[in-house]
């Protein structure tokens, strides 16, 4: 089965084309681009290099695989929309997946459990927490990473580059989802041939936007 694989829910523009059986997966071609104002403009330039790279089309996808975050509005939806355009004008099954997850997914098999935590800007990480075996424990959630406790001294994830310092946590691989991290987070699914779950955004937090409130009356002298 060959897997078209998006994500931009972090500063990473991500496509990638990844081979998927009973025995694993493997990438066959991938383009990612670290630039967090370029999601729109690079992802479908970024699908199709991928395609190229692995030699086939999108006529020769099976399915799609899209990260839904958490991540920030803005560069989220960019990848989201053109998972699900491509999905309806090709025929094909769109798979969400937890971004985190998939992150936690390329984690080197270990005996810890450990944290995974990406940049949610505003001085903020969204984070979740899994076992050695790398099974989801906690959240997804957004948080202060000073109000972050936690015994678990290992994270992936740029969040926790940017504040190892305030967790007390070693950064460990990888920064950003891959698109084999990304099928692997679905690969249950993929393979089952399961109808996929809706493809809704994890943003975590209340738009910034409010309703207007009713205008003032306005009164004369």
């Amino acid at each position: 089965m060959l897997v078209l694989a998006i994500d931009t829910s972090t500063p990473a523009v991500t496509a990638g084309v990844v081979a998927v059986d009973e025995s694993g997966v493997e990438t066959r071609g991938d383009r990612v681009t670290v630039d967090p104002r370029a999601h729109g403009e690079l992802i479908m330039p970024h699908a199709l290099a991928a395609d190229e790279a692995a030699g086939v089309s999108l006529k020769d996808l099976d399915a799609i695989v899209a990260g839904v975050g958490p991540g920030p509005f803005t560069g989220l939806r960019a990848g989201m929309a053109t998972a699900a355009a491509l999905g309806h004008a090709l025929g094909l099954p769109v798979y969400p997946v937890c971004s985190l997850d998939a992150i936690a997914a390329d984690v080197a098999a270990g005996e810890t459990a450990f944290l995974v935590l990406t940049d949610a800007r505003r001085r903020e990480v969204y984070w979740a927490a899994y076992d050695a075996s790398g099974h989801r424990t906690e959240g997804p959630a957004v948080q202060r990473p000073a109000d972050l406790e936690t015994d678990v001294k290992v994270a992936a994830g740029d969040g926790a580059v940017l504040y190892a310092g305030v967790l007390d946590v070693r950064p460990i691989e990888p920064r950003f989802p891959s698109p084999a991290g990304l099928v692997k987070a679905a690969r249950a699914e993929l393979l089952a041939k399961e109808p996929p779950a809706p493809l809704t955004p994890l943003y975590l937090r209340r738009p910034d936007a409010a309703e207007p409130s009713a205008p003032k009356r306005v009164t004369t002298p």
